[in-house]
């Protein structure tokens, strides 16, 4: 095997941690889970590990509609 075959394939939807998401959206966590309750956040998974993490088009969909509003 090659190296190049051996190498990891970045995922094409990479996971964005919550509190990357978070500072990238501007807002604190519990602005976030306030959000959530009302159904305005954008959704997130759990972990097996219980890290919350946010797909990347998830994250930039959610910004995109931000700048529009």
């Amino acid at each position: 095997m090659s190296a190049a075959s051996r190498r990891r394939r970045s995922p094409a939807d990479p996971w964005v941690p919550l509190s990357d998401a978070l500072d990238e959206i501007g807002i604190s966590r519990a602005t976030y889970y306030r959000w959530r309750d009302r159904g305005y956040a954008p959704e997130v998974r759990r972990l097996p590990n219980g890290h919350l993490r946010m797909r990347r088009s998830v994250l930039d969909a959610f910004l995109n509609d931000l700048e529009v509003a």
